[in-house]
């Protein structure tokens, strides 16, 4: 399950591309299926209950992230200027 904090958290930062694979495939309407085998590596056919779940936490967690997450980014300073 992904997290539900109001903030962004290290899992947040750890999980960033799968967020991005979860919200492009939600764009194209992909298999919410097929997303969960290839994304979150878990077999539906296994484990629908789980799959479900995780699918669901994870895509709303992206869309959160994607609507609100990067403000959090940007209070703390990111991304860094290297000059």
């Amino acid at each position: 399950m992904a997290p539900d904090e109001p903030t962004l958290t290290s899992y947040d930062e750890e999980h960033a591309v799968t967020y991005m694979r979860l919200l492009d495939a939600d764009a194209e309407n992909a298999d919410w299926r097929e997303v969960a085998r290839i994304v979150l590596h878990l077999d539906p056919n296994l484990e629908p209950d789980r799959a479900r779940r995780s699918f669901d936490s994870h895509l709303a967690r992206a869309k959160w992230a994607a609507r609100h997450g990067y403000r959090h980014l940007l209070q703390k300073g990111w991304p860094k200027d290297e000059r």
